[in-house]
């Protein structure tokens, strides 16, 4: 069967064998329906890149790999593809894999098949244990460079961090709430999508010391484990929040806001404040009708090109002082929601 693509070029975005690929897209059988999508989806992707790749300049391949709900999945892999046309003369390939949830074998399975087909370097989204920190030392051993995106493995072998300052997010959460709840005694609901993840136990525990600190007529109701995501997220609030509750205020570190929501309203929970994260679409628009007060934003275009210019610099493509700074933490309400993001929600 004829294709636009070479089967060798459509293999390597997969990151499977060339006779995989020529089953794929002869319709022979055995081969398994996941494989068959990856090769589908490289296809797409390699069509997307079609453009950048009539560009002379130095390719580099990017594996992609992240633990997210599929709503921010989608912006990230939205903000990579944007900045792609800045990295001029060079020309990067991301291949993508991410997933809602894996398990931690799935994130190290996942890192020694990328070592074994080989990489330029690799953008991770994982949680900080031991198992996926050592994977990380595995792929510097083979050169091939890890930098931690939005959660950080601080104690591995990866080669930078590309993200917003989670100790600043966690901070600024409860000085918002502070002073919405101007000294009004309750009890604070605080949501993280997996404690393993250190970006979110960074928030919760600078979240937890400001206001220890500064509002300690606060107390805290823990809700964490839901993954982000809206049937697990409403599962662990059933199991916390009673109508006995006393619930002033949510900090919503890792998403499902709208299970958040909707138990809360069963049990006839109305907090003062909810503060959330992301800018993706549930988040917007449940800002804008008026169910969250202010989102902690921070701008993934600009924390994926931090990540990729780190990996450049590695491969001494650019110096270490044109490597972009990470985002800042930004207070979004619905009064200055960025028109760029707003326009795609509308």
């Amino acid at each position: 069967m004829a294709h636009r693509f070479l089967i060798k070029e459509i293999a390597l975005q997969a990151g499977v064998g060339v006779a995989t690929v020529d089953r794929v897209l002869n319709g022979r059988p055995n081969v398994r329906e996941g494989t068959r999508r990856r090769v589908q989806q490289a296809i797409r992707e390699l069509e997307k890149q079609e453009l950048q790749l009539a560009t002379t300049g130095r390719k580099l391949i990017i594996d992609v790999v992240a633990e997210a709900p599929s709503r921010f999945s989608t912006e990230i892999q939205e903000a990579l593809e944007a900045e792609l046309p800045t990295f001029h003369p060079a020309v990067l390939r991301p291949r993508f894999f991410m997933r809602e949830t894996m398990t931690t074998a799935q994130v190290v399975e996942t890192l020694r098949a990328i070592g074994k087909r080989g990489s330029h370097g690799v953008l991770l989204k994982a949680r900080d244990v031991a198992e996926i920190a050592d994977a990380i030392g595995v792929l510097k051993t083979m050169g091939i460079p890890v930098v931690t995106t939005f959660t950080d493995i601080p104690m591995s072998a990866r080669i930078a961090y590309a993200g917003p300052d989670n100790r600043v997010a966690g901070a600024t959460a409860a000085y918002l709430i502070g002073q919405w709840l101007r000294g009004i005694d309750g009890t604070v609901l605080v949501t993280m999508s997996d404690e393993g993840f250190r970006g979110e136990e960074e928030r919760e525990a600078s979240f937890r010391r400001a206001l220890r600190v500064s509002y300690p007529n606060l107390d805290l109701l823990d809700a964490s484990g839901g993954h982000g995501l809206n049937v697990q997220t409403e599962e662990r609030m059933r199991k916390v929040v009673t109508r006995r509750s006393r619930i002033a205020a949510v900090y919503s570190m890792g998403g499902g806001n709208a299970a958040v929501l909707k138990v809360l309203e069963a049990a006839k929970q109305s907090p003062s404040c909810f503060i959330g994260h992301d800018l993706d679409r549930d988040n917007v628009g449940l800002l804008l009708s008026g169910k969250l007060q202010a989102i902690l934003h921070h701008d993934l275009r600009q924390d994926m090109r931090s990540a990729c210019q780190h990996i450049m610099h590695f491969h001494r493509l650019i110096p270490a002082s044109a490597i972009a700074p990470s985002s800042s933490v930004v207070v979004v309400t619905p009064e200055n929601i960025p028109e760029h993001i707003a326009s795609r929600f509308r």
